[in-house]
């Protein structure tokens, strides 16, 4: 039996770092919200557990003991009591490193597949999503949510604002590592989260001190006519608009410089 399992890219449209946890975790409030396009994963029944990668960005990532799609298969099959064996083919359609979940996703897209495959109760994937790592509950779900303590408390959104909203994303192809970011934010609590629309990303000017090359997308995205909001997901050093409509988004993708990475596609 071949089962596949989309893998969609994650966007924070609004980030606030609001201090720390008793755990040392960074407690944020933020509202994620899911592209139609990611990567994708496929498996299958082996006599083992394997993992293979292809696609675009196949080369930056090694099917070794860090990748998180492994590191969700062991850690399921540890949760159920069983012996992992599948054949695994990620899809890496994603730049990694980018702020858009791309791992989470991934180990995510596992945890749904394996359950699947391995004929498991769901809730063994709920209780192992948060330990692989704090945006995999959200991604496990994929759908809009807001999220609260390190990411990992959900509760869902519905609102008519972000599903089907037009989104292109850019990235400079620059990787920017979560650890690096945090340790550059300077420590200030800037206020809780309202509505996502006038909220903000805590973490863009310490992203933009690392890769200022985020400032130029984001000024960049700003002067796109038809750009209704601009931000910077997660730790970066992808940055997204929300258009109108269809058209203005793809006129804008179609007049991004060849230098950047980016993706028109839609909000979940």
């Amino acid at each position: 039996m071949r089962l596949s399992e989309p893998a969609p890219a994650k966007l924070n449209l609004a980030l606030h770092v609001r201090g720390t946890l008793p755990d040392g975790r960074h407690a944020l409030e933020t509202i994620f919200a899911f592209c139609t396009d990611g990567d994708r994963l496929d498996g299958e029944d082996s006599d083992k557990l394997s993992l293979d990668i292809v696609g675009p960005f196949a080369d930056s990532l090694a099917a070794d003991d860090q990748n998180l799609v492994l590191r969700a298969a062991h850690a399921l099959a540890d949760a159920a009591n069983i012996e992992p064996k599948a054949a695994l083919t990620l899809t890496k359609n994603l730049p990694i490193a980018s702020g858009m979940g791309g791992g989470s996703a991934d180990a995510a897209a596992a945890l749904r597949l394996l359950t699947r495959l391995w004929n498991l109760n769901p809730s063994f994937a709920v209780d192992v999503a948060p330990k692989i790592g704090s945006d995999v509950p959200a991604c496990l779900l994929s759908l809009s949510a807001r999220g609260t303590e390190s990411g990992d408390k959900l509760e869902l959104v519905q609102d008519l604002a972000i599903s089907g909203q037009a989104v292109l994303l850019v990235n400079p192809r620059v990787a920017l590592s979560t650890r690096d970011v945090f340790a550059t934010w300077d420590g200030i609590d800037r206020g809780p989260l309202g509505d996502w629309r006038r909220g903000r990303n805590d973490l863009a000017l310490p992203a933009r001190s690392l890769v200022p090359a985020i400032g130029d997308v984001l000024d960049w995205l700003k002067n796109r006519t038809g750009a209704n909001l601009v931000r910077m997901s997660g730790s970066g050093a992808t940055c997204f608009a929300l258009f109108g409509n269809e058209a203005a988004r793809d006129a804008a993708a179609a007049a991004c410089p060849v230098e950047w990475w980016h993706l028109a596609t839609d909000l979940r």
